[in-house]
C-alpha cells in the first residue's frame, strides 16, 4: 500500500457502549451508565458533539441488552417537541440532540469480551475505511475538541493514531501505554503499545486516553486476536501489531480529561462544567465555598 492508503477521510466513529455499568449501581440498574447526566446532558451526548466537531458522518454504537434509551435520546420526539411548543419553550436542547436519518447504526455485542470485541462487532459497518473509537467514559473537554485536534493530525501524517496525555509515572499501571519515539510538537511517533504495564517496566507516562483514529486492517487482527490483560481481547494488543506496518502517532491532547467511569471522576466532571456555565457558575461557586465551610 502507498502511504496515500492510509490518508482516507475519516468519515465514521464507534462507540463501546454495552457495557453494564457495575460501579454506578444502583442507579445504572434500569438507566444505561452512558446516559447518566453531566448536568443536563447524558455523558454520551458530549461524545457524540466532539464526534460531530471534528467532521463525523456515521455514529456506529456498539451496544448491548438495555441500551435501547441512548438510541432513543437521538432520535425525534415527537410529542415532547410538540407539547413545548404549545408552551413556547425554545426546542434547541432536542433540536442539539437529534441525529440526522440514517447517520446512528447499532450493533449487538452479545458477549462482553473486552474493548477489542466490542470494536471488532462493528467491522461490517465500517468496512475498508479508517474508522475512528470513542470511549464515552472518558469526558474531553478541550477548544478545539480532543478528536478534531486528532483528526487536523491524520491530515498531516495519516495511518493510526491515539490520543495520549502525561500521568504521574506511579499511575501508570491502570492505562495502556505508549513506548514514545520521535517528537514535533504534540505530535509523537509510537514505537510500541503496552497494556497496563508494571510501573518499574512502563516505556513511559504518556496514556491512552479513550480517543483512537485506526485503519480498517485493525479488523483482520482483531477476528484472530487472543485474550490478553483480564482475559479479554485488548485491542492495544491488535494495534501493537500495526506498529512499524502503518504510520503510528500520538496526540497530546492539549485539554482535559474526566475519568467518568468513576464516581469520583464524574462528580468532578459535573463540578467542573458546572463552574464554566455562565447560568450556574455563581451559584454553584457559592453552595462549593458553603460546604466545605
Amino acid at each position: 500500500m502507498t502511504s496515500e492508503s492510509f490518508r482516507k477521510p475519516v468519515r465514521k466513529a464507534v462507540f463501546p457502549v454495552a457495557g453494564q455499568g457495575t460501579r454506578f449501581l444502583p442507579a445504572t440498574k434500569a438507566i444505561p451508565k452512558e446516559m447518566l447526566p453531566i448536568i443536563d446532558r447524558p455523558l454520551i451526548q458530549y461524545a457524540v458533539d466532539e464526534a460531530r466537531e471534528a467532521g463525523i458522518e456515521e455514529f456506529i454504537f456498539v451496544t448491548g441488552r438495555g441500551k435501547t434509551s441512548i438510541v432513543e435520546h437521538f432520535d425525534t420526539a415527537y410529542e415532547l417537541e410538540a407539547t413545548m411548543t404549545e408552551r413556547g419553550k425554545s426546542l434547541k436542547p432536542l433540536e442539539d440532540s437529534r441525529m440526522a436519518p440514517g447517520s446512528l447504526l447499532t450493533v449487538r455485542q452479545q458477549v462482553p469480551l473486552g474493548l477489542g470485541h466490542a470494536v471488532w462487532c462493528a467491522r461490517a459497518f465500517v468496512g475498508n475505511e479508517p474508522f475512528a473509537i470513542f470511549l464515552p467514559d472518558e469526558l474531553m473537554v478541550g477548544a478545539p475538541g480532543c478528536m478534531k485536534q486528532m483528526v487536523d493530525a491524520y491530515d498531516k501524517v495519516g495511518g493510526n493514531l491515539v490520543s495520549v496525555l502525561e500521568v504521574p509515572h506511579e499511575e501508570v499501571s491502570s492505562y495502556g501505554v505508549i513506548n514514545p519515539g520521535a517528537r514535533d510538537g504534540a505530535l509523537t511517533e509510537v514505537k510500541g503499545l503496552v497494556e497496563k504495564p508494571k510501573v518499574d517496566e512502563a516505556p513511559s507516562n504518556l496514556i491512552v486516553s479513550g480517543r483512537y483514529i485506526l485503519q480498517p486492517e485493525v479488523m483482520d487482527l482483531l477476528a484472530t486476536q487472543d485474550r490478553g490483560a483480564g482475559n479479554e481481547i485488548q485491542l492495544t494488543d491488535a494495534m501493537a501489531k500495526l506498529i512499524g506496518k502503518q504510520p503510528f502517532h500520538a496526540v497530546t491532547f492539549g485539554g482535559r480529561r474526566f475519568d467518568c467511569g468513576s464516581k469520583v471522576g464524574f462528580v468532578e466532571a459535573t463540578l467542573a462544567l458546572a463552574l464554566e456555565r455562565p447560568d450556574m457558575a455563581d451559584e454553584v461557586r457559592a453552595i462549593a465555598k458553603k460546604l466545605l465551610g
